[in-house]
């Protein structure tokens, strides 16, 4: 395949509709509960709700949204630390839009920048290192957050910056690892999922080789997966391939982007530049061992956190905030209490409604909200 539009033929679909069908009916023979599949990246589940992909499966497979949203997963202090940082009055702060209107406990950054706070959207690390250059008498700080996908490019311009003697630039790290995420889910008592869909995009950098830990040690099929709609109904094909084999594998759909061993480039760039924390904190899954990184010792005149006094502060989300159990995939987002009423894109009060990835926005903006709300309704009824 070369174009697009090849990658959303009809026929196609249909045709792999059918073969996931055949498919489901012969495991559904041995089993009374649904097949649980979890998309890890916030990209396939807009993908899953942008083309009615959900609506295409059998009833018996219920897709599971999974916490692979970086901006989704800050927890609330982090986001407090980024205000702080940003109402200093010689800080130039600059970060990704997803993370502008992600709330904190006090304001969310936009709100900080209408308050007279200097914060600036970029769409790369080295548009702040640019704006370090042109700005010499401030310090640019730039909100460095994702999933290995980003942290190459991160690491890259900290390398530019060292070898051009740039003072003025530093970094607030929450580069977060996928990994250490995926095994914290797997080690959950209330883990029921079946098959991974894995992260397609975090694969380009890292490869095949970390997620083969979910076949061998815990027996369960994974797909690293491409984001157009024949990608995520081929993956689902292939999982349910590999159960109906018995098998527990790591493959690639997505070869046309992906190799076995990744990028390395980025990857020896990631490695020059970072280590692993101790452990990281996420909005709504706790403390993760070895989820995140920080900047090595021989970077450290380009960590913000080292630079600077930061709070650091541990802050709960609002009670009524149901993230942490849609991030882990006890609950689908259109049953936390707030959803769409409350909580909504124009005053969300949670990340996973705010970001383009996150899996409340995909249900808003591609789901049939009033259906959903019903939906809600009735089930508290019943509930009760």
């Amino acid at each position: 395949m070369k174009y697009v539009d090849e990658f959303r033929d009809p026929d196609m679909a249909r045709a792999l509709v059918e073969r996931i069908a055949t498919l489901t009916a012969n495991l559904m023979t041995n089993r009374q509960l649904p097949l649980q599949l979890m998309e890890f990246c916030g990209g396939h589940t807009h993908t899953i709700f942008r083309y009615g992909i959900e609506q295409m499966l059998p009833d018996e497979i219920e897709m599971v949204h999974g916490p692979g949203c970086p901006v989704c997963v800050l927890p609330m202090g982090r986001v407090d630390d980024c205000v702080d940082l940003a109402e200093r009055p010689d800080v130039i702060f600059t970060t990704f839009g997803d993370a502008m209107r992600v709330p904190g406990s006090r304001k969310s950054l936009l709100q900080a920048k209408a308050d007279g706070a200097d914060v600036r959207m970029v769409y790369s690390p080295l548009d702040a290192l640019e704006l370090a250059r042109r700005n010499p008498d401030r310090q640019v700080i730039f909100f460095a957050l994702g999933f290995e996908t980003t942290m190459p490019s991160t690491a890259l311009t900290v390398l530019q910056a060292k070898r051009e003697g740039v003072t003025n630039f530093s970094l607030f790290c929450n580069h977060i690892t996928t990994v250490p995420t995926i095994k914290a889910i797997l080690d959950s008592p209330d883990m029921m999922i079946d098959g991974f869909l894995a992260p397609g995009h975090v694969s380009m950098v890292v490869g095949e080789q970390p997620f083969r830990f979910i076949a061998d040690v815990y027996d369960k099929p994974i797909v690293i997966t491409g984001f157009e709609p024949l990608d995520i109904l081929q993956s689902i094909h292939m999982l349910l391939a590999q159960m109906a084999e018995g098998r527990c594998a790591v493959e690639n759909q997505y070869q046309r982007v992906v190799q076995a061993g990744g990028n390395v480039a980025g990857l020896d760039a990631i490695h020059e530049v970072f280590e692993l924390r101790e452990f990281f904190e996420w909005r709504g899954l706790g403390s993760i061992d070895h989820s995140g990184v920080r900047m090595r010792d021989a970077f450290a005149d380009f960590d913000a956190e080292r630079r600077f006094s930061v709070p650091n502060l541990k802050i709960a989300d609002p009670k009524s905030c149901q993230c942490g159990e849609v991030l882990k995939g006890v609950i689908r987002p259109w049953e936390c209490k707030v959803f769409g009423t409350q909580c909504n894109p124009e005053t969300p009060m949670g990340a996973l409604m705010v970001s383009t990835e996150g899996a409340c926005a995909a249900y808003y903006n591609f789901g049939n909200l009033d259906e959903l709300l019903h939906k809600r309704e009735r089930k508290a009824a019943v509930s009760s």
